[in-house]
């Protein structure tokens, strides 16, 4: 039996989120971890979570989908999984503080709202790459591919085909004060999260799982058994992007 009711993956895009989320729903033993509470708005959540809107109060529409994301998020398994994205971790704190307004701390919400929660702090160390990534996913449309090649996640291209090293630059920027917002938080609440980096999870995802299942108190032979189900996306278009965006702001 796990030692934690849940536990929540603190992240941010091209961080290997979705290959780590796929890993530990594969085991069959640590729930069913997504962003849930990804957008900004309670309207997004409900259509996300494919819910009516009960006309309700607000905090009756808040404890509906907390209820169907504890659902989701659990399945038979008896541990909640979540990975939460910074972009909107202060919108999920200030709604969440309605449903717990007697909460003193932030951890004291997810205690209240998930029982006793183990945080898993997911980055990225090289922010160029990771910048580069997202950049690259933005204007060709694709996110995420399975090892055979199939297309996992595939949205509209939303820019031009082609190098833009501002583009890059605003991305590096915000995964650097991303990162800096996590470590705050978790000094702040005194936490002293479970540390993952996506170079460690890339190159090893089955000794990671491991790691993760043995951190959170449950067997990590589950892991022995769990094919990836993401592969990586990087090719020598992300390789000379990085390397042309180093040298024009002069970053190593």
């Amino acid at each position: 039996m796990a030692d934690f009711d849940s536990y929540v993956i603190c992240t941010s895009p091209r961080s290997g989120s979705t290959l780590l989320c796929k890993l530990l729903a594969a085991t069959g033993i640590c729930g069913n971890p997504k962003s849930y509470f990804y957008d900004l708005s309670v309207a997004e959540w409900l259509d996300e979570l494919e819910l009516e809107d009960q006309g309700g109060s607000e905090r009756e529409t808040l404890e509906y989908i907390f209820r169907t994301v504890i659902a989701k998020g659990t399945l038979d398994t008896g541990i909640f999984g979540l990975r939460q994205q910074r972009r909107s971790f202060d919108f999920f704190l200030e709604k969440s503080a309605i449903l717990y307004p007697d909460a003193k701390s932030d951890r004291e919400i997810f205690e209240m709202a998930f029982g006793r929660t183990r945080f898993i702090y997911l980055t990225r160390l090289d922010k160029v790459e990771q910048a580069v990534s997202i950049t690259i996913a933005e204007k060709t449309g694709l996110w995420h591919k399975a090892p055979d090649g199939t297309e996992i996640e595939r949205e509209e291209p939303t820019d031009k085909p082609g190098y833009d090293g501002e583009t890059i630059r605003r991305h590096y920027e915000t995964f650097l004060d991303y990162d800096r917002k996590w470590k705050n938080w978790f000094q702040a609440e005194k936490i002293e999260p479970i540390s993952l980096t996506y170079e460690a999870l890339s190159a090893d995802p089955i000794a990671t799982l491991r790691h993760v299942l043995k951190q959170l108190g449950l067997d990590p032979d589950a892991a022995d058994s769990v094919t990836p189900g993401v592969a990586k996306l990087a090719d020598e278009t992300n390789r000379q992007w990085a390397a042309r965006f180093r040298q024009q702001y002069n970053i190593s």
